[in-house]
């Protein structure tokens, strides 16, 4: 039995129609902006290769559970209403924004040294998980609204946790610390990996 299946097909209704456009998505645009030319202008590479690090994966797990929904019937995660433009199903402008910072955000707390411990735990692997237990929790109130749905009873914050938040801030915490031409090639890779799933199953095929 799923929880609120119907979700599903409020969702589809509102994917990429810009019937429910609301002004504060150019606000939160400029903002984001903003933060990557600031740090660009103070060249902090690093901090800017760890927030598109995160915000690549992000766009990976999106187009994933795009897919499932497609072949399933139902996402795994659904946004049935509340956003002013559904990017996929289960993923509004508001969300894709933060998730395009949120590795930014993570590198103001790590310590400079990514050899620091905490209580004998690397401090990369500390921050990590910390972070991703954060988001987890914050997801568990947004399924309690009907902006967000958690679609199979079986998903929820723990399979969130370990399956979603997890490779989205160690992706952020290890790119801030790669080589350049490693930070190059893992969100260059990404990148590409991204535009052909979205021009394939998004644009050709209509799929997602």
């Amino acid at each position: 039995m799923l929880n609120h299946p119907e979700a599903t097909n409020q969702a589809l209704g509102l994917l990429r129609n810009g019937e429910p456009f609301q002004w504060h998505v150019i606000t939160l645009l400029a903002l984001v902006m903003y933060v990557y030319l600031n740090e660009i202008s103070k060249k902090n590479w690093r901090g800017v290769a760890a927030g598109l690090a995160l915000y690549m994966v992000h766009w990976s797990f999106e187009i994933l559970n795009a897919l499932i929904q497609h072949f399933s019937g139902h996402a795994l995660w659904t946004v049935p209403t509340g956003s002013a433009f559904l990017l996929l199903v289960g993923v509004g402008v508001e969300l894709s924004l933060m998730f395009s910072i949120a590795g930014l955000v993570l590198t103001k707390i790590l310590p400079s040294d990514p050899k620091t411990k905490f209580f004998g735990v690397n401090n990369r692997v500390v921050f990590t998980v910390v972070n991703a237990g954060f988001f987890a929790f914050v997801e568990i109130f947004l399924a309690r609204t009907p902006a967000f749905v958690w679609v199979y009873p079986w998903w929820g914050s723990f399979p969130v946790f370990v399956t979603v938040y997890i490779p989205f801030f160690a992706a952020a915490a290890l790119a801030y610390d790669w080589p350049t031409q490693t930070q190059i090639r893992f969100i260059g890779a990404l990148f590409v990996f991204n535009v052909l799933m979205m021009t394939v199953f998004g644009g050709l095929l209509k799929w997602i």
